[in-house]
């Protein structure tokens, strides 16, 4: 059994991230310095803080610009953590850091490693991470496309009518050549492939939904039950002090696959006979619809990390 480091063994590293700079900082012993972004530089930095035998080296989600800095991490074989920058301001709060600096952000992020312990997780290969580009461009064309349906709906000048008509229907098109595009990477990769088709062996699972999955949650088949429920964002958290219990609420996790789960979830209380079983005991039993479709969620979410852990297709007598 591994022995866990105690605190005074433990080194944290903090990189803050921005386009063209990071400024790396270790904790405890307050060490820092500045690197470019460029590939060269970024190999330097890593092989540096390799050499500190780092228990964590903690960097915020930051939009894309920490990708090629963990890939960087990652290759150097450094135990890389992305954590939620909210998470992180929080923490930031509660020791009284309010000033907003890239400096003081980066040793933030290495006490946030050294006292919170963000767990370390393996970064997704290249072929989910083009996966993963894919769906995420599919749901931002989605969102223009929405955005110009209610203009339209709302414009009442016959030019700006033509301008957006013509608008929709190119990203109509954009959209179906996206999942044109989805379609051919995940019939490339036989693993794809296949874990397409047991994830939507689930009915309630459509296309969108179970490339939604693989892209952006690469962990399933790997984790607890709970522990998926967690880094998804549908596990209920207690809102209890002293004899007041208040109603369970879930949060966190990553929003665009709880959304991608909600609507499965949708489909499956009314079409997926088990599903659909549980569905409305609970709200025989005075559950909200809302609530109980959240419960929906994590079940169907716990069905599939099971069958992905397992590789067995759905199965409704399970």
């Amino acid at each position: 059994m591994t022995r866990r480091p105690v605190m005074s063994e433990r080194v944290a590293v903090g990189i803050d991230i921005s386009k063209d700079e990071i400024v790396i900082a270790v904790a405890p012993s307050g060490e820092q310095w500045t690197s470019p972004t460029t590939p060269e530089a970024l190999e330097r930095t890593m092989a540096r803080i390799a050499a500190l035998q780092p228990t964590v080296v903690v960097m915020e989600a930051t939009g894309g610009y920490e990708a090629p800095v963990a890939a960087a991490g990652a290759a150097a074989q450094l135990p890389i953590a992305i954590v939620n920058p909210r998470q992180v301001r929080a923490f930031a709060q509660a020791l009284g850091r309010l000033a907003k600096t890239d400096v003081i952000d980066a040793h933030v992020l290495a006490a946030f490693g050294l006292h919170v312990d963000p767990p370390v997780r393996p970064l997704p290969d290249a072929a989910t991470q083009v996966l993963a580009a894919f769906v995420a461009r599919r749901r931002q064309l989605i969102e223009m496309l929405t955005a110009e349906r209610q203009r339209l709906a709302q414009a009442t000048a016959p030019a700006v009518q033509k301008d957006l008509r013509a608008h929709v229907r190119w990203l109509e098109r954009r959209i179906a050549n996206v999942d044109d595009d989805l379609t051919t990477h995940i019939q490339g990769s036989p693993l794809w492939r296949a874990r397409e088709e047991l994830l939507r062996s689930v009915p309630g699972i459509g296309p969108i939904v179970a490339r939604t999955v693989m892209a952006e949650l690469p962990e399933l088949g790997t984790l607890s039950r709970h522990g998926v429920a967690a880094l998804t964002g549908v596990a209920p958290m207690n809102r209890d002090s002293g004899q007041y219990r208040g109603p369970r609420m879930i949060r966190g996790g990553r929003p665009s696959l709880r959304r991608a789960l909600y609507m499965a979830a949708v489909v499956a209380a009314r079409y997926n006979p088990p599903l659909a079983a549980f569905y409305q005991r609970l709200r025989a039993a005075g559950k909200p619809a809302k609530v109980a479709l959240v419960a929906v969620m994590r079940k169907l979410l716990t069905i599939m990390n099971a069958m992905v852990k397992h590789e067995t297709v759905w199965n409704p007598a399970n």
